[in-house]
């Protein structure tokens, strides 16, 4: 009996090793992301949405192994808000390419830019993913051998996990063997025991190739380490240009973040596509600067004051005080000293000249659709582009004074689209879009579109009573109107009071004195540059 059990004790002494590693084997990740319960869901989510995405993931899968894991890792890193990278340590060797590529994604100069766009938007994180696809394909491949040896170190460890485990079985087996020899008497440590020793040296042999082949890997995935590093920068930067660029294309059409979020996958997909590859993405940097210059022309505007803002004036007029002046009522002491500037006229006023009061009925903009609005300016502008653009900033200036806004798209005289947008609903992007695309050819009259828009101004004034609208006429091109419609004209104007403004786009002959358009117009400009927005500057003070 104590034969058996000082055999027992010697194997056990040297098997402790085995069931200590046995023991304190750890579960190791194959997301190199720390992600919580949630980040998982809306992966999972946006992937069922994206038909891109699964096409990117089954096609990266034919050549290279764990392609769902990094996608999700890439995606994971641009949509959570603070993104940490684990250990090496903790990933599986089989991931360990994906960590370094995830490391060295995370760690390039413009991944701080990309994520400005992404947080917590999981359209925008799909979006840098799949900007990043040919990079993250060149990745793949350039770690085509430190893959193949992270597989055969998964392989090794899995083996040395396996064998350490066949250790503590044979224990298990001999120390119940033993204790059944000992009970009749028998001595079974040749049997028993020699199984543990053999147990014990196939787990050594394991554990020693185990961490040949992690040596190997780790020198392969060095190897690679430069060209990932370089790579994953070309990535960063490719999705940080993307995303910003879609970015800026929807805020040039006006699309507020609220939209976005109310949009589908699909359809805020759809969105981007409409404006990528349409005409209308030559619109957008014109269109932006556009409505960076109307909110400027707003910003120079004094409520409740006439004209451009100018200086500063003394006087009494208690409507366009300064804001310093008003805070003497708030100090007893002061308010005697207010009241005898008052009765002086000796108040700070804003000075403001030039313009008269805005209108408060709607804001109908009629855009000349004819052939010859295809006509590009310097710069490769069009006349068509340069009025929508204008139209457009004019649909941002009546939402901002919470008027209606109607779009006119005219050309020839039995061709006339009308596109409404109430002020108490919002502008659907689907409904801007499509006044934007819209083009009818053929000719030029300017009869059918005003006599539209004096008709929608009187059913405005006659379902709200509101009056005192603007109309602004955008064309290319010169017509005569007849006497008995220019007398129907006057007569609707002088009921409703509304202003007529023109712009005439490459016609300077049309804004001479005694044309058509300088008599149905109260302010008429020309514009010759179409690069130039502030041409119609004034437009947006007054209006």
């Amino acid at each position: 009996m104590s034969g058996a059990t000082s055999g027992y004790d010697a194997l056990a002494s040297r098997a402790g090793r085995w069931l200590a590693r046995s023991s304190a084997v750890v579960a190791r990740h194959t997301g190199a992301v720390v992600a919580d319960p949630f980040d998982p869901i809306a992966w999972r989510d946006t992937y069922a949405q994206s038909a891109a995405l699964r096409e990117l993931a089954d096609e990266l899968a034919v050549r290279h192994d764990h392609v769902a894991d990094l996608l999700s890792d890439v995606f994971l890193a641009a949509y959570k808000t603070g993104p940490q990278v684990r250990d090496a340590a903790e990933m599986r060797p089989s991931h360990l390419v994906n960590h370094q590529v995830i490391s060295a994604l995370t760690a390039a100069p413009r991944f701080a830019e990309l994520r400005r766009e992404t947080i917590g938007d999981p359209y925008a994180a799909a979006l840098a993913v799949l900007a990043q696809a040919s990079e993250l394909r060149q990745l793949l491949e350039r770690c085509e051998e430190a893959q193949a040896r992270a597989e055969q170190a998964q392989g090794a460890e899995q083996d040395a996990a396996r064998t350490a485990a066949a250790v503590t079985r044979a224990l298990q087996q001999a120390a119940t063997a033993d204790a059944a020899d000992g009970e009749n008497g028998e001595n079974g440590e040749n049997g028993e025991n020699g199984d543990v020793q053999r147990a014990i040296e196939a787990a050594e042999a394991a554990e020693s190739a185990a961490r040949r082949a992690a040596h190997v890997a780790a020198q392969a995935l060095a190897a690679a380490t430069p060209g990932v590093r370089s790579a994953a920068r070309n990535a960063a930067a490719k999705a940080a240009r993307t995303v910003r660029q879609e970015a800026e294309s929807m805020r040039a059409w006006g699309v507020d973040p609220g939209e976005l979020e109310r949009l589908s996958y699909d359809e805020r997909a759809r969105l981007a596509e409409r404006l990528r590859t349409s005409r209308l993405a030559q619109w957008a940097e014109l269109i932006g600067r556009f409505r960076q210059m109307a909110s400027g022309e707003r910003a120079r505007k004094v409520e409740h004051a006439t004209g451009e803002l100018v200086g500063v004036t003394l006087g009494d007029d208690l409507s366009r005080v300064v804001p310093s002046e008003l805070v003497a009522l708030g100090l007893p002491e002061l308010r005697a000293v207010f009241a005898a500037r008052y009765a002086a006229g000796e108040l700070m006023l804003y000075d403001s000249r030039g313009e008269q009061t805005t209108g408060r009925g709607a804001v109908v903009a009629c855009v000349d659709t004819s052939h010859s609005m295809y006509v590009e300016g310097p710069g490769g502008v069009s006349r068509e582009a340069w009025a929508k653009a204008c139209a457009l900033a004019l649909l941002d200036q009546a939402r901002r004074g919470k008027r209606d806004f109607v779009g006119v798209l005219f050309s020839s005289a039995d061709r006339c689209r009308v596109v409404r947008f109430p002020a108490d609903r919002p502008a659907p992007i689907g409904d801007v879009l499509d006044f934007a695309e819209t083009f009818l050819g053929g000719g030029t009259s300017y009869q059918t579109p005003l006599s539209v828009a004096g008709d929608l101004l009187a059913e405005e004034f006659a379902d709200t009573g509101r009056a005192r609208g603007d109309i602004v006429l955008i064309t290319d091109d010169e017509c005569d109107v007849t006497e008995e419609w220019m007398r129907g004209w006057n007569d609707v104007r002088r009921r409703l009071g509304f202003r007529v403004f023109g712009v005439a786009i490459g016609a300077p002959r049309a804004t001479e004195t005694g044309s058509a358009l300088d008599a149905l117009c109260d302010n008429l400009r020309a514009v010759e540059d179409l690069t130039d927005v502030h041409a119609a500057a004034d437009l947006f003070r007054v209006i």
